[in-house]
C-alpha cells in the first residue's frame, strides 16, 4: 500500500520567508514581483482577412526616433534581396527561404550541449559573429521571447509585442518603447544613451578585431532578480553580462532587460503577437502556451526539432505523424530544458495547451505574427504562405479541438518507453525542486506527469496505487502540489538545496516523532 503523506508548510514558511518577492518601482506588479503588461485586448474573431492582417499599430515613421533600438533593414517576406540571397547560420545561399523561416531553420540547427543549471541537456546558441554560447537562463516565456528578438535584431528584421499599460497600447519592438503618444514614461531613449558595435561584425567574425564590451550593460540585472545568474558563462555573470557577450549592438540587450520583465504568457496568447497554429503545421520556432486560467501563471514551450514519419490511417482517416522535441525555461531561471519526444507529447496534449476548458484562456501550438508595414503603419500580420495553417482564437471548438488532434498525429511509443520518458520527466522537475525546494511550477508540472503515468496505468495493468508504490519519493509528498494563487510560497524564488535538506530532514523527523506517517 503507497504511504501518501500531507505534510504542513509550515516549516517550509518559516524557512523561506527571507526570499520572498519584492516590490518594482514601475507599477503594477504581479505575484512574482514583476511588471506586467495586460492582454492588448485585440480580438480576431471578425473574419479571415481581418485576422491575418492583424491590428494596425505604431507610424513607421517612428524608426527614425531616438528610443530606436535597431534598424531595419530587411523584412521577413524577403527571399531574392541582396543580403536574403546570403549564406547564413542553417540556411545555403540562394536558399529561396524567407526570414521567417530562416528563423525556423536556425533554431532546428541549434546543438544539443550538457545543461549547466538543469537536469539534462540544454543547446548552444549560434550568432552571426561566429560567436557560440550556452543558451541563457531564463523563464519559460522570456526563452520564447529572447530567441525572437535576437535573431530579428542580428539580421535588422521589424519586431514589436505589444500589451495595455496605463490604459492604452504599449509597443515594445525595434522602434524601443513607444505608445501613439510617444516614449512610455521614462524609458530609455536607446538610439542616444547606449552603444552600437554592429559596424565592427565583419572584423569581429573574422578575428581582426576583439569583442567590444559595455560595463554598463555587463552589470545590469534583470529587475527583482534574485534568480538571473548566467553560470554557464563565468562565476558571478548574471543576465546583463550574457547579452553583452551576445550582442554587438548593446542597445538590445538594454532593450531585453525591460521586455523580458514586462511581458509573459499572457502575452503571447494574444493573438495580435501570436496567432494559433494548425498541429500539423508544427515547426521548429513555435511556440506551446499552457493557460491555466486568463490572467496570471503559465508555461511557454519552444519547438526545438520536428521529425516526421509516413503518414498513418488514423480512425478511417489518413493523416500526417510526427514527433516534437520541446524546450523550456522556468521560475526560477535557467537554461532552456530539451524535452523528450514523450514529455514533448504530453505538454502539446495537455487541456492547458488550448484543449477542452481552456480554449478560451488562448494557450496551444503558436507561432509569431510578423511585423510589416500596412498602409505606413507597423501591423503584426500572419505572412500569406501560413493563411492556412492559422486557427481563429474565437473558434472554440477549432481551439480546443487541436489536443485532440495532436493525439492522433503524435507518433506512438509503447508503454515502457512512455513510461521510461515520463519517469525522466518527474527526475527533472525533482532535481530542479531540490535545489528550488518552493518552485510552485516545478511542482505542479512534477504531478502533472505523475497524471500522465497514473492514465498508461491501464497498458501497464498498475493500478495508481501500485504506481505510487513503486515510483513515488518521500520527497514528492514533502513538497506537495500548491495552488498558485493560494499559496503565497509559489513566488519565493531564493531557496537552495541547504533549505531542500533542512526541509526534508524536518520531515523526517517529524514523522519518526509520531512513530507514524504522517497524513
Amino acid at each position: 500500500m503507497s504511504r501518501v503523506r500531507l505534510i504542513a508548510v509550515t516549516s517550509l514558511s518559516a524557512l523561506l520567508a527571507l526570499g520572498a518577492c519584492s516590490g518594482d518601482p514601475l507599477e503594477p506588479v504581479d505575484d512574482w514581483g514583476k511588471p506586467t503588461a495586460g492582454s492588448s485586448g485585440w480580438s480576431d474573431s471578425e473574419g479571415k482577412a481581418d485576422g491575418l492582417s492583424g491590428n494596425p499599430g505604431l507610424p513607421t515613421s517612428v524608426d527614425s526616433a531616438n528610443t530606436s533600438v535597431w534598424e531595419v533593414r530587411n523584412q521577413w517576406h524577403d527571399t531574392s534581396t541582396v543580403e536574403a540571397s546570403q549564406a547564413g547560420l542553417a540556411w545555403s545561399a540562394n536558399s529561396g527561404l524567407n526570414w521567417d523561416e530562416k528563423y525556423r531553420a536556425w533554431v532546428d540547427s541549434l546543438e544539443r550541449i550538457d545543461c549547466d543549471d538543469c537536469f539534462g541537456d540544454t543547446f548552444a546558441l549560434t550568432t552571426p559573429y561566429g560567436k557560440t554560447l550556452p543558451a541563457p537562463s531564463l523563464e519559460c516565456a522570456e526563452m520564447a521571447m529572447f530567441m525572437r528578438v535576437a535573431f530579428a535584431s542580428w539580421y535588422g528584421l521589424p519586431y514589436f509585442i505589444e500589451g495595455r499599460m496605463d490604459g492604452q497600447r504599449v509597443f515594445f519592438g525595434h522602434f524601443g518603447i513607444r505608445t501613439f503618444s510617444g516614449r512610455w514614461r521614462n524609458t530609455p531613449r536607446y538610439k542616444s544613451v547606449y552603444p552600437d558595435f554592429s559596424h565592427l561584425s565583419d572584423d569581429v567574425a573574422a578575428g581582426l578585431t576583439a569583442w567590444p564590451s559595455s560595463q554598463k550593460l555587463r552589470d545590469r540585472k534583470l529587475f527583482g532578480a534574485f534568480d538571473d545568474d548566467q553560470p554557464q558563462i563565468g562565476e558571478d555573470a548574471h543576465t546583463g553580462a550574457y547579452f553583452d557577450e551576445l550582442f554587438l549592438n548593446k542597445r538590445v540587450g538594454h532593450f531585453l532587460m525591460m521586455h523580458l520583465v514586462y511581458f509573459g504568457s499572457v502575452n503571447l496568447a494574444d493573438p495580435a503577437n501570436m496567432y494559433n497554429l494548425k498541429p500539423e503545421a508544427s515547426l521548429p520556432g513555435d511556440v506551446v502556451v499552457k493557460r491555466y486560467q486568463q490572467t496570471g501563471i503559465g508555461h511557454t514551450l519552444l519547438v526545438k526539432n520536428r521529425n516526421d514519419y509516413p503518414d498513418a490511417d488514423v480512425d478511417g482517416e489518413l493523416l500526417p505523424q510526427f514527433d516534437l522535441e520541446l524546450a523550456s525555461g522556468s521560475m526560477p531561471r535557467r537554461q532552456p530544458q530539451w524535452s523528450s519526444t514523450t514529455s514533448s507529447k504530453s505538454s502539446v496534449t495537455a487541456d492547458a495547451a488550448g484543449g477542452p476548458e481552456h480554449g478560451t484562456f488562448g494557450g496551444g501550438m503558436k507561432r509569431y505574427r510578423v511585423a510589416r508595414s500596412v498602409g505606413g503603419k507597423w501591423t503584426n500580420v500572419v505572412l500569406p504562405g501560413d493563411a492556412d495553417n492559422w486557427v481563429k482564437s474565437s473558434n472554440i471548438d477549432a481551439m480546443e479541438g487541436r489536443t485532440d488532434e495532436f493525439e492522433k498525429m503524435f507518433v506512438e511509443l509503447s508503454a515502457e518507453e512512455k513510461l521510461e520518458a515520463l519517469l525522466e520527466g518527474v527526475e527533472v522537475e525533482r532535481a530542479w525542486l531540490r535545489d528550488h525546494p518552493s518552485s510552485c511550477a516545478a511542482r505542479t508540472r512534477r504531478e502533472e506527469t505523475f497524471e500522465q503515468i497514473y492514465e498508461l496505468g491501464h497498458e501497464l495493468d498498475m493500478t495508481r496505487e501500485e504506481i505510487d508504490a513503486e515510483h513515488r519519493l518521500f520527497e514528492d509528498y514533502v513538497l506537495a502540489e500548491l495552488v498558485y494563487n493560494q499559496s503565497k510560497t509559489c513566488c519565493w524564488n531564493s531557496t537552495n538545496r541547504a533549505m531542500f535538506d533542512i526541509i526534508i530532514a524536518k520531515a523526517l523527523a517529524d514523522e519518526e516523532a509520531a512513530g507514524q506517517c504522517l497524513q
